[in-house]
């Protein structure tokens, strides 16, 4: 009898116990009624985030300038235009126009000779379309705190060269980085071989013309 009064005793306490741990659990789930903050508030700290605004313009138009070795005549000066347009995210297509002097050679500055060339006939210019291929995008770091997005590209194409009082067709290959300090403009650093036949002592050779320049670009 006794045994039978202690198991009832027994499980009143649990049920009471049960209820009593339901309740407790509720309450601290609900926020207080008088406004306080709920028992358990965890401590996220959050951040500003700013989302970069690039442009979705795929055109880009620019000048550069820099220099120009015309094999056998010597370095000059070079200026000239690009445009681009960017197919994908990895290609794009590159029209350059571009012009440049050449000097005597040593030939010519030697000998005493009669001039290869007249002063116009020294005038070079060149266009070309080329294909371009960002090899390595990513970013450029001046400091701790600033970054710009860049590409390192290959490029490459034909054209036509005016040059020794002739129009010439031409090869040119090359390499350069693109730096985008804003979404709307853009830093060239450039060196291209512009490689065209050449026969003015009797001997026909193919010309390799390396050309170094930078250039500014506007996306639109």
């Amino acid at each position: 009898m006794e045994s039978r009064i202690l198991f009832l005793l027994l499980i009143k306490v649990l049920v009471v116990m049960s209820v009593t741990g339901c309740a407790r659990f509720r309450a601290s789930e609900a926020p207080a009624a008088d406004g306080q903050a709920p028992v358990i508030e965890p401590e996220l700290e959050r951040r500003d985030i700013e989302i970069a605004a690039i442009d979705t313009e795929d055109f880009e138009l620019g000048l550069f300038g820099g220099l120009m070795s015309i094999e056998d005549f010597g370095v000059n000066s070079v200026l000239g235009a690009r445009f681009a347009y960017h197919i994908t995210e990895k290609y794009f297509v590159e029209l350059t126009a571009g012009a440049s002097e050449g000097e005597e050679t040593s030939f010519e500055r030697l000998s005493g000779a009669a001039q290869l060339l007249t002063d116009d006939e020294r005038s070079l210019s060149y266009y070309n379309l080329s294909l371009g291929y960002n090899l390595f995008p990513g970013e450029v770091y001046l400091g701790a705190d600033r970054a710009f997005n860049s590409a390192i590209y290959l490029i490459g194409g034909v054209g036509k060269t005016n040059f020794a009082g002739d129009d010439r067709f031409t090869l040119n290959v090359g390499l350069g980085i693109r730096v985008i300090p804003r979404d709307w403009f853009a830093i060239h650093a450039d060196v291209r071989d512009h490689i065209f036949d050449i026969d003015l002592l009797g001997q026909k050779k193919s010309n390799h013309n390396i050309e170094a320049h930078l250039g500014v670009t506007f996306f639109f």
